[in-house]
């Protein structure tokens, strides 16, 4: 079928006001001719909704700071775009006829619940909500088989491998390489990490992303969740899959197969192409951006990561190696100390020692439920609390 024949795609995207929804809403603009916006979401930041709500004539929006309903529905009324707030709605609003394919862009647990009833409603996931696999790997991997979902990774690292896989269906993965730009302290030691600010920690040397995804680049948690969130995605044990930093972040992920050869996906830095590749697939659309040039990058380099200095990286392999709901309990702790750390209320390097005494202490549970996961995301948040 030729790329001018696809029935345009009517779209769902969970958190448009973040960096991926406004990416993403910039890919749709892009290609209007294929993409529809069907439902914006954001949490608070009611201007930009109203703005790109009117710009692009969803069929509904969610408001979930339930205070700003009545500024965005009174703006958006006369649009004739319906609007519906809290966190109820936010979840149902995925199920609406027409949607074709949910973006979850939302950051952290917020995305779990709304991903299964996406599911459910058998809508196709373009998933940049990588802790919904973090926390619920095998609960979101089952629920997608049985109704019949795709599930299109939108991380560069993941939708990267997921391009390597096309057409290998037949053949079996030896091993998969997430690359990670190892952040802005990469090769420092633990007693030059102790008075890193946060004004530091969020310069990232070669992405351009949201707070929160920005300090878990910095303390390497970002390519643990990409770890954990991998080994769902392509059903991989945790030996399969390798962390190497790439500082240029021009080769995303590389997929090695039985007979010893490597497939690697490269390019610019740049998060518009896995948007695009997720919402187009299987087709690629033509892009306006940069084309990657070798001679700007003559050499690629390549080192081990120090999981020492960086804890929260071997917390998330222990995590995935243990199993049941030791992943949800990383996740949840993390969310409550990089929060933390953002308020300036602990330091640096006290990020993963929290997470990792959360880990000791919550309650381990092998075979865990949604309830489960409920329970287990609350404890973690109040145990991480209390030792702030």
């Amino acid at each position: 079928m030729d790329n001018q024949e696809v029935i345009k795609k009517k779209i769902a995207i969970l958190g448009s006001t973040g960096s991926i929804g406004t990416q993403a809403l910039e890919v749709i603009e892009e290609h209007s001719d294929k993409f529809q916006v069907e439902v914006l979401t954001a949490n608070r930041n009611a201007d930009l909704l109203i703005e790109q709500a009117i710009k692009f004539k969803p069929n509904a929006v969610v408001i979930v700071d339930e205070s700003r309903f009545e500024e965005v529905s009174e703006k958006l009324w006369k649009h004739d775009i319906k609007t519906f707030t809290g966190e109820t709605a936010l979840a149902q609003v995925v199920e609406m006829e027409d949607v074709n394919i949910v973006l979850t862009a939302l950051v952290g647990y917020a995305g779990l619940l709304p991903t299964i009833k996406a599911i459910k409603a058998k809508k196709n996931i373009a998933l940049a909500n990588k802790e919904t696999l973090v926390v619920a790997g095998e609960l979101i991997t089952k629920l997608a088989a049985e109704n019949g979902v795709a599930i299109l990774p939108v991380d560069s690292e993941h939708g990267a491998i997921f391009q390597c896989l096309t057409g290998e269906v037949q053949n079996k993965i030896e091993k998969i390489y997430l690359t990670a730009s190892g952040g802005p302290f990469r090769g420092r030691k633990s007693d030059e990490l102790k008075n890193i600010t946060k004004e530091q920690a969020l310069k990232h040397p070669n992405w351009e992303m949201g707070a929160k995804i920005t300090i878990d680049s910095a303390t390497l948690m970002n390519k643990g969740l990409e770890v954990i969130e991998a080994k769902w995605l392509f059903n991989l044990k945790p030996e399969q899959i390798d962390v190497i930093v790439h500082p240029q972040s021009i080769i995303h992920s590389i997929v090695q197969f039985e007979d010893g050869s490597m497939k690697a996906q490269m390019g610019l830095p740049d998060m518009k192409h896995p948007i695009q590749y997720a919402l187009s697939f299987p087709y690629r659309f033509t892009s306006k951006s940069p084309r990657f040039n070798f001679m700007d990058y003559p050499q690629l380099t390549f080192e081990q990561p120090d999981k020492e200095t960086f804890l929260n990286l071997a917390l998330a392999y222990e995590a995935m190696e243990k199993g049941g709901n030791a992943a949800c309990v990383l996740n949840a702790a993390n969310e409550i100390t990089v929060e933390a750390f953002l308020n300036d209320e602990i330091k640096f390097l006290e990020i993963a020692e929290i997470n990792q005494k959360c880990m000791e202490e919550i309650p381990f549970i092998k075979t865990p439920t949604y309830e489960d996961y409920v329970s287990t995301n609350a404890q973690a948040r109040e145990f991480a609390k209390s030792l702030i």
